[in-house]
């Protein structure tokens, strides 16, 4: 396991178990990310947002317990940005290595996309109650840019990536830069 970094900002909150709480998450992580200096069109930000995305999805669809909400913690250290989702079931929890799917099925991709965006990624249950943590983090410069060197995803890998990215745009007026001019980009 990976020793605790000294993180100089931290983020922490509680979502619904819900789509909307998901969709919720994902936007205030790249808000938070945005605030942090790392602004949405940095590969940071968008690569966080979609790791954020698919863990948040996950705790919804496989750790949604009624009645229980989930929880996000993002930090940032000198050199990792860290995103952790914490629900509460214990018993569902991801294979240490993502499995393949079949390219015909909707579903069962997310952890192969963690995989491959996050520079390391795991599993650890819950402390002091009933659950589990799924954290995924993602080495960065200073300037905002990933630090590793990052192997080309192969062609079909491509294709699903920017299939997901596009899911996470649904809103042009999402972001606050765009409200100043009614939700349309310029």
């Amino acid at each position: 396991m990976p020793q605790p970094r000294a993180f100089e900002r931290e983020f922490t909150m509680r979502f619904t178990s819900t789509p909307r709480g998901a969709r919720l998450a994902r936007r205030l992580v790249s808000h938070r990310l945005n605030d942090w200096g790392h602004p949405y069109t940095t590969p940071v930000n968008e690569t966080l947002t979609l790791i954020t995305a698919e863990l948040t999805a996950n705790a919804v669809r496989h750790g949604h317990v009624p009645g229980r909400d989930f929880h996000l913690r993002l930090t940032l250290a000198k050199d990792v940005v860290r995103i952790e989702v914490t629900d509460t079931r214990a018993e569902k929890r991801p294979p240490s290595s993502p499995p393949a799917t079949d390219s015909l099925s909707e579903s069962g991709r997310g952890l192969l996309l963690v995989a491959a965006l996050a520079d390391d990624w795991g599993v650890t249950p819950r402390r002091a109650a009933p659950g589990k943590t799924v954290w995924a983090e993602l080495l960065v410069r200073q300037e905002g840019h990933p630090r590793t060197h990052r192997v080309a995803p192969k062609p079909t890998d491509v294709d699903l990536l920017l299939a997901t990215a596009s899911l996470l745009r649904d809103d042009l007026g999402s972001r606050p830069q765009d409200a100043r001019h009614g939700g349309h980009r310029q």
